[in-house]
């Protein structure tokens, strides 16, 4: 990613509260003369991170969205970084990304319309809340290695991409043969095949709706557009395409006409280096001017 002077863009912190609780947040906003109409992007937070990222990932994907028009806020949710409270996992942030959306437009009064930015189970959370909401201040979600994940899922992903192409590998062989493949690992091959045939019926007769089947219902009644954005060397999203291919609530969701979809086989999960980094922000960043900063998009009226 190309460096980005200060006078690319303007930052400020942002305290607000979410069911008595005080989270922290950064404002990213572009010089004045370049702010892009009334859309914002915001971050959500996931995993084990913090609104910085990892490697300082969501500074610099704010900052460069900011260079070129696009104000973005990032925030912790309740029980993350600097945010007070007890830690919530993504099934339970929904009130945290309303009220951060809240303080966005209180921050910034121009905005009307914003884009959800989620990676891995904030991706997930991203797609919960305008299931549970119905925001319509939600023009598009930017979803980065969604999370499905379950003891099913893994195993089956893991049998696939792991042990298959270690089979395939004329050192894992030797290793059999000279006895040096621990009964362990022949152990959890068997253990992993056994749940990934469980990824049946029995899987899906839960009474309630789980969090998978509710991602799905969202990508299927959401019109805005989404954009999908995959990484090559990561089994979160390998497990999330064998997800959505198996299961039949997911079927023809990744061809819908709303759903932009771009993959980097060279990347891993977090984006950890300079090049995957830059890219996802230029893949948003063209995205959201193609797909949301014309006058039809801009329309409420438009779905």
């Amino acid at each position: 990613m190309s460096a980005v002077t200060p006078s690319a863009y303007r930052q400020q912190c942002l305290s607000f509260d979410c069911e008595g609780q005080t989270l922290q947040a950064v404002l990213t906003l572009p010089p004045a003369a370049t702010t892009m109409d009334d859309l914002g992007v915001l971050v959500v937070v996931g995993g084990p991170q913090y609104r910085a990222g990892s490697h300082r990932q969501f500074t610099l994907l704010a900052r460069e969205l900011a260079r070129q028009g696009f104000p973005v806020l990032r925030f912790d949710h309740r029980g993350l970084g600097d945010s007070s409270g007890l830690l919530h996992d993504f099934k339970q942030i929904t009130p945290d990304i309303g009220a951060a959306i809240e303080a966005f437009q209180r921050a910034h009064p121009d905005l009307r319309r914003v884009v959800i930015w989620g990676l891995c189970d904030a991706a997930s959370a991203a797609l919960m809340y305008w299931q549970r909401s119905r925001d319509p201040r939600i023009a598009g979600l930017c979803l980065l290695n969604p999370w499905v994940r379950s003891e099913a899922s893994l195993a089956k992903a893991t049998v696939k991409h792991y042990y298959l192409d270690r089979l395939k590998q004329p050192d894992f062989w030797k290793k059999l043969l000279s006895g040096r493949v621990a009964g362990a690992a022949i152990r959890d091959l068997v253990g992993n095949l056994r749940r990934a045939r469980g990824a049946g019926a029995g899987t899906r007769a839960a009474a309630s709706m789980n969090f998978q089947q509710e991602m799905a219902l969202a990508w299927t009644e959401l019109k805005s557009p989404l954009l999908l954005i995959l990484s090559g060397r990561d089994l979160t999203a390998k497990e999330f395409l064998e997800h959505a291919q198996a299961d039949a609530a997911w079927q023809g969701l990744l061809q819908a006409p709303h759903v932009t979809r771009a993959d980097f086989p060279e990347a891993d999960h977090t984006f950890s280096n300079a090049q995957a980094r830059d890219q996802v922000a230029q893949a948003t960043a063209a995205w959201l001017r193609q797909h949301l900063s014309s006058p039809a998009a801009r329309d409420p009226a438009r779905s």
